[in-house]
């Protein structure tokens, strides 16, 4: 029986990391219609609440008992953790408008080292030698990944920076994700954070598109930035009929249900090994649907920052014993 939810663990988790790999190739397509970052994230979010919202409504009707509700203080938090979400969501995609979806992703993948950094911060204890070995590991891939040795691609500073971001968004919604209000049911909890992300979102919008229209000071405080006016324009309503319910089904609906129904049964470790198939996935699409260009020593990295990942989630020694001992 544990077989048989380890392997189901292992099938929900893939499925959800392959889907979310899926997503940066249909947002490079819809900046290639044409659309904004701020109108391809906020249909993602509005379509993804509306989702949410149903499976809410849903759960709580056919529950056969009474659902777990946050307190006020568990409200703040989650909301204020959302802002990640959303964070994540809008660096990445600004990325994807400097770099390839191939580079971009690899970049999200930071995430891997940063968590490491993270946890050493808050446990207030150094990593120990395989997890050190990892982020070198990790590092060298991305040097390989990103092509910096022949730069036979082009990188984009704007790009790598909002890269980065978006992996240290990223790495701070895993950190508040497991975390924060367990006991809340799975659609409740992230339809709580997805409101917190959608703040974010919305501010976007308004600032890189709707508000410099109307407030000349805004607009001129917006030129500060950048000198890209394109953009700054009415919202085009059509993103929702076109590519809005796939970005909001492939970003924030099902990957978050499959993860959250996965990795109990997988565990954190496996889990997290097999959530990295995002990373292949992402970049075959790229290379397939978009015809991105993605070099054999790209590969060779992708290869090592996923050697990495297996790595670092390996069971050591006493984790074995103490399962063998559990076991018996």
């Amino acid at each position: 029986m544990k077989k048989k939810n380890i392997l189901k663990g292992v099938l929900f988790v893939g499925i959800g990391a392959s889907i979310y790999g899926m997503l940066a190739t249909f947002v490079k397509m819809a900046y290639h219609d044409g659309f904004t970052t701020s109108e391809v994230t906020t249909s993602q979010f509005v379509l993804g609440l509306a989702g949410l919202l149903i499976l809410n409504f849903i759960q709580t009707l056919t529950s056969k008992q009474k659902l777990s509700l946050p307190n006020s203080k568990e409200l703040r938090m989650l909301m204020l953790a959302g802002t990640s979400l959303g964070g994540t969501s809008l660096f990445y995609y600004i990325a994807v408008q400097y770099i390839n979806v191939s580079i971009a992703i690899v970049l999200l993948m930071q995430s891997v080292w940063f968590s490491v950094v993270v946890e050493s911060i808050l446990t207030r204890k150094l990593p120990n030698a395989r997890k050190v070995v990892s982020v070198v590991i990790v590092l060298a891939g991305t040097i390989l990944a990103t092509n910096l040795i022949n730069m036979d691609i082009e990188l984009d500073w704007h790009g790598v920076f909002w890269g980065l971001m978006a992996a240290a968004s990223y790495t701070l919604t895993m950190f508040t994700s497991n975390t924060l209000a367990t006991h809340l049911p799975v659609f409740r909890k992230s339809l709580i954070m997805l409101t917190g992300g959608s703040i974010v979102v919305f501010a976007f919008l308004f600032f890189a598109q709707i508000g410099p229209m109307y407030f000349d000071g805004l607009k001129t405080f917006y030129l500060n930035f950048t000198d890209n006016t394109e953009h700054i324009h009415p919202f085009n309503y059509s993103i929702f009929l076109t590519y809005g319910f796939v970005l909001a089904l492939f970003g924030t609906i099902i990957p978050p249900i499959l993860f959250n129904i996965g990795f109990p049964n997988a565990g954190l470790g496996l889990g997290s090994i097999v959530s990295s198939l995002e990373l292949p996935v992402s970049v075959t699409m790229a290379f397939v649907l978009l015809g991105e260009k993605v070099l054999l020593i790209q590969w060779v990295g992708i290869i090592l920052i996923l050697f990495a990942i297996v790595l670092m989630n390996l069971p050591s020694k006493k984790e074995k014993e103490v399962s063998m001992a559990e076991l018996s």
